[in-house]
This record gives structure tokens, C-alpha cells and sequence, in this order.
């Protein structure tokens, strides 16, 4: 049998994108991104959740996010966990387990916190079709911590 690794998120950067160039010329962004789940526990008081996800992407769609994305951006981010293994000063091993993203689709709509969206493409690789029915986000958009 086959193995899967894919990821989903729909969530708001909690930071503006973080953009570097490798050695060979390569855009890299690095993102902050924030997903939130609201509930009501036994007692009926309201509960909240966030996670943070690091995520990077490379070439064009790295572009992309440094020209349209800033911190609060609402994003829909496609990609696979990816664990890097690296030693810090003292010799010891450590490791990172991040979000290798490969689609990236801006979803805009309330809470954008920039111009920068409404002038830009409304995807990178997208994964989304234009017809796509977002309705459901309206749910998500209550339940971020922006």
C-alpha cells in the first residue's frame, strides 16, 4: 500500500512573510500561519485553540507570497510535513518539522490587513478552481485569533 502525506490549511499569517534568496537565487518564504477552533465545553463556556504551522515555499509561489501576503492575510496552504534534521552550537542534533508548501490560494475577503491582496493574483499553484464555493469560510474567518 501507498502512503499519503498531505496537508490542508486554511488559517491568517501572523506575521508578514519572512523572504530570503538561497545560493542559487532561489526565493524562499517562510510563513507563520494560525488556525483556530472554537467550542463550548461540559459547562457551556466558550473555549478557543489556535495552532501555529510553519510554512515555506520556494520559487515563484515564494514571489508571490513576499509581493501579496503581509501579516492577517487569510491563505489556503497545500503542501506535505517535511522534518529537517540540523545541529545547533553545542553539537546536538535537532530537529524541525515544517510545512513544505506547493499551492498557496489568497482568499481575501474580511480582515485583510493590506492593499497588497486587492492588487494581486488571487493564487499561486492553486489547487482551488476559480469556482470553487467558499461560503463555509465565513466560519473559519470568526474562529481566527485576528
Amino acid at each position: 500500500m501507498s502512503s499519503l502525506n498531505r496537508v490542508h490549511l486554511i488559517g491568517r499569517l501572523g506575521a508578514d512573510p519572512e523572504i530570503r534568496q538561497t545560493k542559487d537565487n532561489t526565493t524562499v518564504a517562510n510563513l507563520s500561519l494560525a488556525t483556530s477552533e472554537k467550542w463550548k465545553d461540559k459547562s457551556g463556556e466558550k473555549q478557543e485553540s489556535t495552532e501555529w504551522h510553519k510554512i515555506v515555499f520556494f520559487g515563484r509561489t515564494a514571489e508571490v507570497c513576499e509581493q501579496y501576503l503581509s501579516k492577517g492575510s487569510l491563505i489556503y496552504v497545500e503542501g506535505k510535513l517535511q522534518t529537517n534534521k540540523w545541529e545547533d552550537k553545542d553539537g546536538h542534533d535537532r530537529y524541525t518539522t515544517e510545512i513544505r508548501g506547493f499551492r498557496m490560494q489568497m482568499l481575501g475577503g474580511k480582515g485583510v490587513s493590506s492593499t497588497k491582496q486587492e492588487k494581486g493574483p488571487q493564487n499561486a499553484n492553486s489547487g482551488l478552481d476559480s469556482d470553487t464555493d467558499l461560503d463555509d469560510l465565513d466560519d473559519v474567518e470568526g474562529n481566527l485569533p485576528f
